[in-house]
């Protein structure tokens, strides 16, 4: 089965968090926090065409890649949570829909970050048919910049290329299909000085009938990078307010 989770350590009495990363991003950047949040046992999604899944081809669109993911990882039987900044929160939001739609267990919280509502209209930018310098330079304009070691290595540039032009096809072709808000609680995170507006960020209220609460960080698109500690607190507090039916143990 491919290996599409590395996890932290588990943690007796501690809900399961289940990290989808941004675009072109790695497991082991949210591994990192397993620290931090004490109450949670962080699973970092590893995505195919990637370290260490790096002779998968990526699937094509958002359902493909939900689809292989909600059929090939067996998800917690006890409380768990997802968490998914910029794509990897689109990500986390169709995986959740894909499992209501199945009648399977839902997350106890489902936390998106950076990311517009998904019912609202995307920038046709068509960025994943650059080629890969152009791409790379315009995602680094976009989003503050890419690390320094990235963009001093051919080989590095040439598998972030790969990476981004896969995730950007996946987002720059996703459409919306509407539905029934989802049955689960919402948190939205963002950056106060994000491209990504306040407005856009408070319309995730309309994919929740469970309460939605909203909080900006100072940052960037990256402000969960620029200031880690106060993010990974408020994201325990969100998960510690969960009290799931029929579960005892909290988040």
């Amino acid at each position: 089965m491919p290996n599409w989770l590395l996890s932290a350590a588990p943690r007796a009495a501690a809900c399961e968090l289940y990290c989808f990363p941004h675009g072109g991003g790695t497991a082991a950047e949210y591994l990192r926090w397993a620290r931090g949040l004490r109450t949670a046992r962080v699973h970092a999604v590893q995505l195919p065409g990637r370290v260490p899944r790096l002779h998968e081809d990526v699937p094509g669109s958002m359902r493909e890649l939900v689809e292989a993911f909600v059929t090939e990882v067996p998800l917690a039987t006890g409380p768990f949570a997802f968490f998914g900044h910029s794509l990897g929160a689109l990500f986390a939001y169709e995986v959740t829909r894909a499992l209501a739609a199945a009648s399977r267990p839902l997350p106890d919280r489902l936390v998106v970050s950076g990311f517009r509502a998904p019912h609202l209209p995307h920038p046709d930018m068509q960025i994943h048919r650059l080629p890969d310098d152009e791409l790379l330079d315009t995602v680094a304009r976009l989003h503050d910049g890419l690390p320094d070691e990235v963009l001093a290595s051919a080989e590095l540039r040439e598998m972030a290329a790969r990476a981004l032009r896969a995730d950007y096809r996946i987002l720059e072709t996703y459409v919306w299909d509407a539905g029934d808000p989802l049955p689960v609680p919402l948190t939205v995170f963002g950056g106060e000085d994000d491209r990504i507006t306040p407005g856009e960020l408070e319309a995730w209220a309309e994919h929740t009938s469970a309460g939605v609460s909203v909080r900006r960080f100072p940052g960037g698109h990256f402000y969960l990078r620029e200031r880690s500690a106060p993010v990974q607190r408020a994201l325990a507090a969100a998960l510690a307010t969960v009290r799931a039916a029929e579960r005892s143990t909290p988040c």
